[in-house]
């Protein structure tokens, strides 16, 4: 079990899925990545009509989620992945076709969106993968409305006790693993206010929160 989902990793390429070996890497992924991401919600508090914006949307869990908690709002995925996009559409393909949801092959590198245009931004285990993390923090930080709230989520941090595996995992795909402190150093250069960055007793996850 364990050398079939190495395999099914290292083919699908966590960094930017794609082929069949990638679309069963996302599904899994929806499935493990549901409870941090169900914690990391929690430090949210929606209002129905808020606009929100998922990088990185991966299989399209989070946006379903995200969907469910606001009324009359719409929700927003990028992934500049191809197949990510395709599956995360196909997942959420109601709200789509009825325009609630809108998923978009872009990179956070340049974020297709006018300036302030969302109230709420999240990024699930994707944080890993961006090519510069600073300046594209000051994206996130252009897209971000007033009062708007931007939260990172990952399953590890810099600062977890972590196991052979997970540094591994590390090692493999160069991950970029931040420590709580660096979490925050790079939050507040690019501008976000009232950092705080959320762990959770008895796991190794993470939710640095941004303000705006």
């Amino acid at each position: 079990m364990n050398e079939k989902k190495i395999s099914v990793t290292e083919l699908g390429n966590p960094r930017k899925p794609h082929g069949e070996a990638g679309a069963e890497m996302l599904e899994g992924m929806n499935k493990r990545h549901y409870a941090v991401t169900g914690w990391a919600l929690d430090f949210f508090s929606f209002n129905e009509n808020d606009a929100v914006l998922d990088i990185g949307c991966g299989g399209g869990e989070t946006i379903h989620r995200i969907a469910e908690k606001i009324k009359n709002g719409k929700v927003f995925g990028v992934d500049y992945s191809p197949l990510s996009v395709e599956l995360s559409t196909k997942c959420n393909s109601k709200s789509v076709e009825c325009g609630k949801i809108r998923i978009t092959e872009a990179s956070v590198e340049k974020l297709p969106f006018d300036d302030k245009s969302f109230d709420k931004i999240i990024t699930v285990e994707s944080f890993y993968f961006w090519p510069d993390p600073q300046k594209n923090l000051k994206e996130v930080y252009r897209v971000l409305n007033e009062g708007g709230k931007f939260l990172i989520v990952a399953d590890i941090n810099g600062d977890a006790e972590l196991d052979e595996a997970d540094l591994e995992g590390i090692r493999k795909y160069d991950l970029f693993n931040p420590t709580i402190a660096q979490f925050r150093e790079l939050l507040e250069k690019a501008g976000f206010r009232n950092v705080e960055v959320h762990t959770k007793d008895g796991e190794k996850w993470v939710c640095a929160e941004g303000n705006k």
